[in-house]
């Protein structure tokens, strides 16, 4: 899933697009991809942060999930993307109970029953971490086979909602005005503002 910058997607542009057809196409694709890259960089910070408030990941974690295609000579486009799916617990600060693992998706402690970090008897004999500080459960009535334990937290599908999308549309409704105004003096040497 992506969210992306277009120059149609915009409302308060049409202002500039007689300036724009006077620039000619090369200058006017120059002014374009310049504005539309430094809106999108702008955009992308707040995105990060929103995102990793949103689903309570670190930020580091989300710079490394979100992909940026900047805008480019040929296509005037900025999209910031991400791909996956259910985010193990073991991103979510998980800590292991009586009850099970408690972790903080979405922010917020919840406690995942019969969830475990570690192997042996409860409480005295457990062992250290086993597999990297994932969290399982057993996915039948016997020893094995266990599996990982999902957070539902999924970046793609956060990524397009709530605070993140506002983070996002904000940004660019306030920046990419200002961006092409600037980038259009810049050209023109100050004729044109």
């Amino acid at each position: 899933m992506f969210i992306e910058l277009r120059w149609g997607s915009i409302r308060g542009l049409e202002r500039f697009s007689e300036a724009i057809r006077a620039l000619g196409n090369d200058e006017s694709r120059k002014v374009l991809n310049r504005a539309i890259n430094r809106t999108g960089d702008s955009a992308k910070g707040k995105v990060n942060t929103a995102l990793a408030k949103q689903t309570g990941l670190r930020k580091s974690i989300i710079v490394r999930a979100v992909r940026v295609r900047r805008s480019g000579w040929e296509r005037l486009e900025y999209r910031i993307e991400s791909s996956g799916g259910d985010v193990s617990l073991k991103y979510f600060e998980p800590r292991e109970t009586d009850a099970g693992v408690s972790a903080k998706p979405f922010g917020q402690r919840a406690v995942f029953a019969q969830t475990f970090l570690s192997g042996g008897a409860w409480p005295e004999g457990r062992t250290k971490l086993i597999a990297g500080g994932h969290a399982f459960y057993r996915s039948s009535g016997s020893r094995l086979p266990i599996e990982r334990s999902k957070s539902g937290v999924v970046i793609p599908a956060e990524m397009v909602k709530g605070a993140t999308a506002d983070a996002f549309t904000g940004a660019v409704a306030n920046v990419l005005p200002r961006r092409i105004a600037h980038e259009i003096g810049r050209i023109t040497k100050g004729v044109v503002t």
